[in-house]
This record gives structure tokens, C-alpha cells and sequence, in this order.
């Protein structure tokens, strides 16, 4: 995050562990790789250590990782993100670090962010991070995850969990949303869209994992709920009822409802704040509009309702998020503040 006097990118430390997968290891490099400033300068510099001397690391692939950085680059982290990894082990068998390793993470300095993908947050939980706070990980994994550390509040339902200085993602690409909303914390809505655009992926992905498990495959034949989607898009300034989605695909409110649930993992009302937050969150970053305006446009009609739904989601107020992102800074968020779901 931007400080005021001597510019210096936010620095994020990548933990490689043996087992690791490859995928989810190049997700923070290629996501915080490329956000800059207005002069050009990167936002990031992202390091991979290991949590011993510079080597080689084994991977589930058929090829090995040389980490050039051992774990005293922990000690100089902004943030330190945790991929997923596979290794067997007492931390993965037994739920508990190696001294190796929890020697490493003793080097990590008070109020660093931490953050793991998919099945990483396991070393957190096993460095105790995770206690009393809630966390996810790939929904395969959260019922095994939950009984070894019944002190985590696992929620197997959402693509990631913001908890103010400690942050979990689901498996695999969520690590990709995960870092997204990184950026757009850090920095706002433009540059994680930027990056989103370059990446070739969704600046912000609808729903949660439940999207995700497995089911029977739908018939083809039946309608979606994506007209109904696109026609609310194009009028959240306006007041949406449900029936009226519901109207879109010709469907009855109950069956819509449900169908809505299945594509997306919440509910035609969370979905619908989700989307008005966003389009609060751009008016706010990119024009000067007064605040009873942006709640209008935004679909939240009163200025009071808007900056309810935006403390909830984000953790700050309408205005100290504009005075934050308009000027390029990033938000200090307190303590507990949650993703939206």
C-alpha cells in the first residue's frame, strides 16, 4: 500500500513448499506483477522463498522449483501469501508445522498480511493464525480441514475470505480472486481491473464454491438466469424486484430463485448488492459525483443505505474510500473487515 514521502512497492513474500503446485505458485506473480502507478513504477515486487537455503523445491508436477531466496525474506514482507501444496507430512497429517517451517514463520514481523490459496491455509492454521477467525479452503478439503483444527469458523461456501490482516481463498483459480481483491484493496477498483483485463479473466467472479461442487449436468434445453443478469446490469440504478428478474426467463420466482442459487452460489438479493457495491465503488474512484448521487446510480437510494452496504463489504466509509483511491493510496482497513460474499 502507498505510504506518504519515499515510494516503495508493497512487498509480497511467496512461500514455496514442497508438493507445491505449480498453478497456484505463479497465480500471486502474475496478478501482483503488474500493477503500476501513473510513472510506471510497479505497485509490487513479489519474491519466492523457501523455508530453507535457496534450492530446489519439488512440485506435484514432474518438474522441481529453484527458489534464489531462503526465509529470511519474510522478515522484509509487506504480505506473505502461502500456496497450496501437497506434501505429506506432520503438517498435512497431524496439523502442525516442522520446526523448518515454523522457524521461517517466526521471521515474519507483526502486521504483516498473511494470505494462503486453496490448501495452504493449512500452515496457517497450524501457526495458529486461524483461531477463533474465519477462513476457507477448497470445499473438497474443508470438512478434513475442519476437523484437524475445530478452532477455525470454516465457511466451504465462498471463493475467499477478507478478515483484515489474514485472508483465505478456496482451491485452485480462486486463488486468482483472491489477489484481485488484493490489488483492489490496495489500490482500488481501476488497477485490479486493469489487471483483470491483461489476465484475461473476471475482475470479480459472482457466487461462491457451492457453484462449483459437483452435480448432475443440467439439461441443456433448459433457460439460465444470465438474460436476467444482464437486463438487472443494465438498471441497478433503478428498484429491482425479484418477480421481475423472475419475469426475464419466464420463470416462476421459486424456480428462478433456484436456478439463480445453482449459477451463482448466493441468492438474486446478494448478488444484486454485490453488484451495486461495485458500481459504487467506481463512481466513488472515478468521478466527483455527491454522495446522494452515487447512491442513487448506484442503485442504494439514500446516501445512509450506501454507506451501510460499503462498511459492511469493504470496511470503510463512502467517503474515506474516495479520499483513499482518488488520491492512489490504499485503504487501512480494520480489523475483522469481511469479503463480500
Amino acid at each position: 500500500m502507498a505510504n506518504a514521502g519515499e515510494f516503495r512497492p508493497h512487498r509480497v513474500a511467496v512461500l514455496a513448499l514442497d508438493g507445491l503446485l505449480p498453478f497456484e505458485l505463479g497465480i500471486p506473480h502474475r496478478i501482483f506483477g503488474r500493477p503500476r502507478d501513473a510513472s510506471g513504477r510497479y505497485l509490487y515486487e513479489v519474491v519466492t522463498c523457501s523455508a530453507r537455503p535457496p534450492g530446489m523445491v519439488e512440485t506435484d508436477a514432474d518438474f522441481a522449483v529453484h527458489t534464489a531466496h531462503g526465509p529470511e525474506v519474510l522478515a522484509t514482507a509487506d504480505t506473505v501469501i502461502v500456496p497450496a501444496s501437497y506434501e505429506a507430512g506432520p503438517l498435512y497429517d497431524e496439523g502442525r508445522l516442522t520446526d523448518e517451517l515454523a522457524a521461517a514463520f517466526a521471521l515474519i514481523r507483526p502486521g504483516t498480511r498473511l494470505a494462503s490459496i486453496c490448501t495452504g491455509v493449512y500452515v496457517l492454521a497450524a501457526a495458529g493464525r486461524l483461531d477463533g477467525r474465519p477462513a476457507t479452503t477448497h470445499w473438497a478439503d474443508a470438512e478434513r480441514f475442519q476437523r484437524m483444527f475445530p478452532k477455525v469458523r470454516v465457511d466451504a461456501d465462498v471463493l475467499f475470505i477478507d478478515d483484515g490482516d489474514v485472508l483465505t481463498s478456496a482451491g485452485v483459480a480462486a486463488g486468482v480472486d483472491l489477489c484481485l481483491h488484493m490489488v483492489r484493496r490496495d489500490f482500488g477498483t481501476a488497477v485490479a481491473n486493469d489487471v483483470a483485463r491483461h489476465t484475461v479473466v473476471p475482475p470479480h467472479r459472482d457466487g461462491g464454491q457451492a457453484q462449483y461442487i459437483h452435480r448432475p449436468v443440467p439439461d441443456p434445453q433448459l433457460a439460465t438466469t444470465t438474460a436476467a443478469r444482464a437486463w438487472a446490469l443494465g438498471r441497478l440504478h433503478e428498484p429491482i424486484q425479484l418477480r421481475d428478474m423472475a419475469a426475464q426467463e419466464s420463470m416462476s420466482v421459486r424456480t428462478f430463485t433456484r436456478r439463480f442459487r445453482e449459477e451463482t452460489g448466493v441468492s438474486p438479493g446478494q448478488w444484486l448488492t454485490q453488484q451495486r457495491v461495485e458500481r459504487a465503488r467506481q463512481l466513488l474512484e472515478s468521478t466527483g459525483l455527491p454522495m446522494d448521487q452515487v447512491a442513487r446510480e448506484s442503485g442504494f437510494g439514500t446516501a445512509q443505505s450506501m454507506r451501510q452496504h460499503l462498511q459492511t463489504a469493504l470496511g470503510v466509509t463512502p467517503t474515506a474510500y474516495r479520499r483513499t483511491f482518488r488520491a492512489g493510496g490504499g485503504v487501512e482497513r480494520p480489523e475483522g473487515a469481511g469479503a463480500p460474499r
